[in-house]
């Protein structure tokens, strides 16, 4: 079974809850099974890593890491403001669409 997030790769978006709570960022990644998402500057782990061609160096990297969808709002490029996302179909195409301003999210 194929599961789809409201959130995509690219869009802006506003953690609404955990240790990052208030912070901004773009989706860098999105997991639809796990339904997790990667937000640029925001949940930051360390990972310790053995030395490779790649970083000669090795040890420990700081990087971003998975958060829950449930955790994150979508920011409106309409409205500017954090919203959830309706569903709806124009055409035949199913486009997400701003609760708040009803305006298109899509690019």
């Amino acid at each position: 079974m194929s599961k789809s997030l409201t959130i995509k790769k690219n869009d802006r978006v506003r953690i609404i809850a955990g240790k990052d709570k208030g912070k901004e960022g773009r989706v860098l990644r999105a997991f639809p099974e796990t339904q997790r998402v990667v937000v640029e500057g925001a949940n930051f782990i360390k990972k310790a890593t053995r030395p490779t061609q790649k970083v000669p160096q090795g040890g420990i990297l700081q990087r971003e890491g998975a958060i829950h969808v449930s955790n994150v709002m979508l920011i409106c490029p309409g409205c500017g403001e954090a919203t959830r996302v309706a569903r709806k179909r124009e055409d035949g195409v199913r486009i997400r669409v701003c609760k708040k301003c009803g305006k298109p999210v899509e690019k």
